[in-house]
């Protein structure tokens, strides 16, 4: 439903107040014992008291005087007018039934010249079907997914060689945007960017639902481009863990990663990932002597509200400091969204198996390229 007039949002008055009251909504996970984050959307209690006095008095209209005047919307996105749109010129069609691979589709950029990224947004045209979306930066040179078609979705195991399907899961290219139930569009403050080289291509990765009937996608991707040249690039990095077993009827099985920082970097935001049997999830340093420092934790994690964490002030981390992702399943039958509670768990593309990845941001010299970022200088010196 839509919220953006009073004729609108009177009928649901009530349900937003006990949403309200409940904290269900607006949805933020974030447990507030670490960590300040720019984009809480959490309310104050005197706004909740307002919500529940306005329901509690039938909802009136107030005074049209003291209306704000009407938000501006750009037609189609929610991020600025996008100065570069790109579609997957062939939709993808989907079966009624059944797991659908992970599909990928080439889009060549056609840029001339070097291009910074201060907004972008995945936009899938049946939202439905789309389980999650990851925009991948290809560079020119880069080997990966060579020989693939281009412009139209294929699957890993549409490749032409064993070599070729193997790598087609794992890259090496920076990410430009993930895209995911509950997910907001990237947006970064003035001074920071994403860089697309010339002469690169974003490629998709789409990991499409099937749900009782024949359907179909067409994502799109928006960006908006930087003004002028930023003081910082961003990167997107991650820790996975894909090696974990889950034994059947585990209600709290914990699973982590650890990793080393290669080089400085400026800690800028979160994004977990998890499927159906996702329980709770934090982000630690792990400081000399064992010392644990929690960044971000989630208590009670939501497949249906897949959020970023944006640190409300950027954290400066040195070379050598060593970050941990934690993560804890509920693989028993008292998780309502447990698709089969008997059977143990292991990775999986498919919503049924499970994920364990800990995405992150991190600011660097503009200079620097993804693949620079991991040279390591010979630096062991950790952040506090």
């Amino acid at each position: 439903m839509a919220f953006e007039t009073y004729a609108q949002t009177r009928p649901f008055a009530r349900s937003i107040a006990e949403a309200a009251a409940s904290r269900k909504m607006p949805p933020w996970f974030a447990d507030s014992c670490c960590g300040h984050f720019a984009n809480d959307p959490s309310l104050k209690p005197e706004e909740i008291a307002t919500l529940e006095a306005w329901a509690d008095a039938n909802a009136p209209a107030g005074d049209p005087q003291d209306a704000p005047r009407p938000r501006h919307w750009t037609r189609g996105w929610n991020i600025a007018v996008p100065d570069r749109v790109f579609t997957m010129p062939v939709a993808k069609h989907l079966p009624a039934s059944g797991d659908v691979p992970y599909q990928y589709v080439i889009l060549p950029t056609g840029f001339q010249k070097d291009r910074w990224v201060s907004m972008s947004e995945i936009r899938p045209s049946n939202r439905m079907v789309v389980h999650h979306a990851v925009a991948y930066i290809r560079p020119p040179g880069s080997s990966w997914l060579r020989g693939a078609p281009v412009g139209k979705p294929f699957s890993a195991d549409d490749l032409a060689t064993t070599q070729l399907r193997r790598d087609a899961m794992w890259t090496t290219s920076d990410i430009l945007l993930v895209y995911a139930p509950g997910s907001l569009p990237d947006s970064w403050p003035a001074g920071f960017a994403k860089l697309i080289p010339a002469g690169s291509d974003i490629v998709l990765q789409l990991h499409y639902t099937t749900h009782g009937h024949a359907a179909e996608d067409q994502t799109s991707i928006g960006l908006v481009f930087a003004k002028s040249a930023p003081q910082k690039r961003v990167l997107t990095l991650q820790l996975t863990n894909d090696s974990f077993v889950i034994p059947p009827e585990d209600p709290d099985y914990r699973v982590e990663v650890h990793g080393t920082l290669p080089n400085d970097a400026l800690l800028l935001s979160f994004f977990p990932h998890m499927h159906l049997r996702g329980k709770s999830f934090e982000y630690n340093i792990v400081a000399p002597h064992g010392r644990i420092r929690t960044l971000l934790r989630i208590p009670h994690y939501d497949f249906y509200w897949q959020l970023s964490y944006r640190l409300a002030q950027p954290i400066p981390l040195r070379g050598g400091t060593v970050l941990q992702a934690v993560a804890t399943f509920d693989n028993s039958r008292n998780n309502a969204h447990n698709p089969d509670p008997e059977s143990e768990v292991r990775w999986g593309e498919q919503t049924w198996a499970e994920m364990m990845v800990g995405f992150f941001d991190v600011a660097v010299d503009p200079a620097i390229d993804k693949r620079q970022f991991f040279i390591r200088r010979g630096r062991t010196s950790q952040s506090p």
